[in-house]
């Protein structure tokens, strides 16, 4: 095993070497120039995996009436939308934009704890969230309101005691 000041030495070595050939490598782009309308795009994909998972768990909340779970969870999926809108400039920021609408009626539907109201909005997210997947050309990933509780580990209806 070399020591460190000769590893050093050796790299230091073979980039000189290489000289401007080096510094003329393209750079990968940055997060912001990334296509993220690529499926394969693992941090879109996470971002919004994470989202999916906030999708399942504000419909349990908002169905059991625990609105304090619900207002979190439409929190939450709020920001992951901004996360994916200022980290990848080429989503269409119109698909991005259009979740305001549909965020701030269950917002509201949350905050007066009106469960028709709750059942809409969340309709009218979940359209809003296959319509922009449709838009991107991966309308493949289609989302509807959850039929089972994947989350059995969570107590859904524990916020409804104050």
């Amino acid at each position: 095993m070399r020591s460190k000041p000769v590893t050093l030495l050796l790299a230091t070595l073979l980039l000189a070497a290489l000289g401007p050939a080096a510094a003329q490598q393209p750079q990968p782009p940055a997060p912001q120039q990334a296509d993220a309308i690529k499926p394969g795009n693992s941090r879109l994909a996470d971002l919004m995996e994470a989202a999916q998972t906030r999708h399942i768990k504000l419909w349990f909340a908002g169905i059991t009436g625990n609105w304090k779970l619900a207002g979190y969870q439409t929190r939450q999926i709020k920001t992951r939308l901004q996360d994916a809108a200022s980290l990848y400039q080429s989503l269409p920021v119109d698909d991005v934009t259009t979740m305001a609408k549909p965020i701030a009626a269950l917002s509201a539907a949350i905050a007066a704890e009106d469960s028709k109201a709750f059942v809409k909005a969340y309709g009218d997210l979940t359209a809003g969230c296959n319509s922009c997947h449709r838009e991107l050309k991966i309308g493949f990933i289609e989302l509807k309101a959850p039929a089972a509780n994947p989350f059995s580990d969570q107590v859904f209806g524990a916020g409804k005691r104050k």
